[in-house]
């Protein structure tokens, strides 16, 4: 029988099967968190790119693995405030200097319930008429709850979590997150770690024995082609010692400064293709998700809802043939 069809015919403990065996690069309790359309939440991975694009509320839901049961389903909502928008700055983006966010993102995934919140502060430094050097910090509190009543026999021969059985437990995490970025109207650079301490700063059950930090490196290009063409690109790097390394490219193009369409890969595991509308103030996207045809690691598609909403709609291109998103 093709292991595909199996999974989607036992999806309850096939699933579990999958975590078991580690070959998701999102296991170890589903603690790395996927969005396709990354470039939209820079400030999420990297706190030095709080208020990049100035002062916005930003969200997305996402629904991982669809028609599979336990598998992901993830909500996220953010704040980034730009002193120097807020200040009637000319040009905030770039003679702005600080900046800051706060996120709350809840995943719930088979037998996890997660929540996280973030407060993030950036801080630029203007190295030429056209760069900035961003740094930045953030607090990250995590809050996971284990349903006990609902582990799959995998889980509950792990000598871990079998220690939970029929109960509800919850642990909590603090730590830390850093990163720095160079950007410029045309293309950005960046650095980030999330959780520098390692997660040693836990309370409660401690079902996860360890929170190793994960090291993320973002970049992005874009270029008018003609006045009504934009062509934008972006990647994004993770690397975490205890999961494979993963490299996502994106690539769209954006057309009348009105419309997107793109595509991208989670290289080696998944497709995706999208589109979204754009105002001055506010861009909308979809995205579906599919696993390429080798790989089983992500068996049936994904969807994926992104909103982000200009607040004080205080920016004005500089030039006629500014790009207006990443």
């Amino acid at each position: 029988m093709n292991i595909l069809k199996f999974f989607q015919k036992n999806r309850s403990w096939g699933l579990g099967l999958l975590f078991l065996l580690g070959l998701m690069p999102d296991a170890s309790a589903q603690t790395r968190k996927f969005t396709s359309q990354f470039s939209h939440f820079q400030g999420y991975f990297n706190p030095g790119l709080a208020g990049y694009e100035g002062s916005t509320v930003r969200g997305f839901v996402r629904n991982q693995w669809a028609g599979m049961e336990g598998a992901p389903k993830t909500f996220f909502f953010s704040t980034e405030v730009d002193f120097g928008e807020m200040a009637g700055l000319e040009d905030p983006a770039l003679m702005g200097k600080n900046a800051i966010s706060a996120s709350v993102l809840s995943e719930s995934h088979g037998t996890f319930r997660e929540n996280e919140i973030i407060v993030s502060y950036a801080s630029r430094i203007r190295l030429s008429e056209s760069h900035n050097l961003r740094l930045g910090a953030g607090v990250i509190h995590q809050s996971i709850r284990l349903d006990g009543n609902a582990l799959t026999w995998e889980e509950q021969n792990d000598p871990v979590y079998r220690e939970y059985m029929g109960q509800f437990s919850n642990m909590q995490v603090v730590d830390f997150n850093i990163g720095l970025a160079l950007t410029h109207k045309k293309y950005y650079l960046s650095y980030g770690i999330h959780r520098v301490n390692g997660g040693q700063l836990i309370k409660g059950d401690k079902f996860i024995n360890a929170y190793p930090a994960e090291k993320m490196i973002q970049f992005g290009v874009r270029e008018s082609l003609t006045d009504q063409l934009a062509l934008i690109i972006n990647g994004f790097y993770r690397s975490r010692k205890d999961l494979p390394e993963v490299l996502e490219l994106n690539v769209k193009a954006l057309l009348m400064d009105k419309v997107w369409i793109g595509a991208g890969q989670r290289v080696s595991y998944a497709t995706n293709f999208n589109f979204g509308f754009l105002t001055q103030n506010m861009r909308i996207g979809y995205l579906y998700e599919l696993p390429v045809q080798n790989s089983y690691l992500m068996p049936g598609g994904t969807h994926e809802i992104t909103a982000v909403i200009n607040l004080f709609n205080s920016y004005k291109p500089r030039y006629q043939r500014d790009i207006l998103i990443w």
